[in-house]
């Protein structure tokens, strides 16, 4: 199915004036290292954006210069050097946590950020797995998609997870000579076999939940090919889940308002001119246009 704009006005979510930070739900968010702080403000400013009514963020205490600038109304909170102290930690966060995304910018040696992977592969509600947390689960695929997996028989949602072709490569085992429109195909099976929805990121992004009809987004814009885009997309998904969005609902919906931004961008200041950061200043437009108030 070709996602269009009477789609995503069908879903609009209710949003009532007597509702409070409470009501918009909590993300938590995982993101960052010492030498990746965009992702990590990236993420922040577009969950920001997506109506949640608090956005936690979880990082080394070396990752939030920038954000704590670009993002004063986050709330922060560094690891601690301990992983089963930081996982303690975590623990209490996510009992207010409606949605969590781990990945942004993020080191994949830090033995920290595997082990809050497997973590809320296992006790969080509404998850989104993107950029390094993609490459810590195609690099032990053996452990961690059987938890994958198991999400379904712990009463968990099927994982969100947001890998561009590349990544999804290496998450399937295949090289470059598999095409891809062949990838494609096998989003299906992979969401099937593992439970999970999977959000394709090229020209055109293919949206696949076990054994759901496949949605299509074809708003190719070449103004998005910079990195910061994925940030922004995977930032925003996690805030619409956290305001308790179903989640192929909040995945189709942010794959579209996050190109109808980056249209209204690329038109603005050009393709070749707009940034990741101008994506996150159009969503108000990209709202308005599809009557999400």
């Amino acid at each position: 199915m070709v996602i269009d704009e009477n789609l995503i006005k069908s879903w609009a979510p209710n949003r009532s004036d007597e509702g409070h930070k409470g009501t918009f739900g909590t993300a938590l968010i995982v993101a960052g290292s010492e030498f990746m702080t965009g992702a990590q403000t990236l993420a922040v400013s577009s969950c920001l954006r997506s109506g949640a009514g608090m956005v936690r963020v979880l990082g080394p205490k070396e990752s939030y210069v920038s954000t704590r600038v670009s993002c004063p109304c986050a709330l922060f909170s560094p690891y601690d050097n301990s992983v089963s102290k930081l996982l303690r930690q975590t623990s209490e966060y996510l009992k207010r946590a409606g949605a969590v995304l781990i990945g942004p910018g993020i080191d994949t040696k830090d033995p920290r950020n595997y082990a809050l992977l497997s973590f809320f592969l296992e006790n969080a509600r509404s998850l989104v797995i993107d950029a390094g947390a993609l490459t810590l689960l195609s690099s032990y695929k053996e452990e961690l998609f059987q938890k994958l997996l198991s999400r379904k028989e712990l009463g968990l949602n099927p994982a969100v997870l947001t890998p561009h072709v590349g990544e999804f490569r290496r998450l399937i085992s295949v090289g470059s000579e598999v095409t891809t429109e062949e990838l494609e195909k096998k989003c299906e099976k992979f969401s099937a076999d593992y439970n999970c929805i999977v959000v394709l990121k090229n020209y055109k992004t293919i949206i696949q939940a076990p054994g759901e009809e496949c949605y299509i987004n074809i708003m190719a814009n070449s103004g998005m090919g910079k990195g910061g885009s994925g940030d922004v997309l995977a930032g925003l998904m996690t805030g619409f889940l956290a305001q308790g969005m179903d989640p192929i609902v909040a995945s189709v919906s942010s794959v579209y308002i996050h190109g109808f931004a980056g249209a209204v961008a690329g038109s603005e200041l050009g393709k070749r001119a707009m940034l990741p950061t101008d994506v996150i200043e159009n969503l108000p437009y990209a709202y308005e246009s599809v009557g999400w108030k």
